[in-house]
C-alpha cells in the first residue's frame, strides 16, 4: 500500500510540473512488483520488490530500485537504494559515506 501512495504521489509530481510521460512499465501481483517511468523533464525512476517469508512473523518486502531527479541547482542526481529487513540504504554520488570504524 505504501508503494502504491509514494508512486501516485511521483506520478501527480510529474503531471503538475507539465512533464511528459516518455515511458511507463508496471507489473504489480499479491507478492511482488517491478515499475519503471520515466519523464520529459529528466525524472525517472524503477524498482523490483518481492515479498520474503510469506506468512510468518519474519514477513517483509524487499525492494532494489533507483530514482533521478533534476534538482532546483539543475544538476541531475541519482539514487540507487536497497530496502529490505536491514532498512533503507541509498547510495549516489552526492550522499555523504559514514567513515570507515
Amino acid at each position: 500500500m505504501k508503494f502504491i501512495i509514494v508512486f501516485v504521489a511521483l506520478f501527480a509530481f510529474a503531471l503538475a510540473n507539465d512533464a511528459q510521460i516518455l515511458n511507463y512499465e508496471s507489473d504489480v501481483g499479491p507478492e511482488k512488483f517491478d515499475y519503471n517511468y520515466e519523464t520529459s523533464d529528466g525524472q525517472a525512476a524503477s524498482a523490483k520488490g518481492e515479498l520474503r517469508y510469506p506468512n510468518t512473523d519474519h514477513e517483509s518486502l524487499a525492494v532494489q530500485g533507483s530514482y533521478r531527479f533534476v534538482a532546483d541547482d539543475g544538476q541531475t542526481y541519482e539514487v540507487k537504494y536497497v530496502a529490505d529487513e536491514n532498512g533503507f540504504q541509498p547510495q549516489g554520488a552526492h550522499l555523504p559515506v559514514a567513515p570507515v570504524a
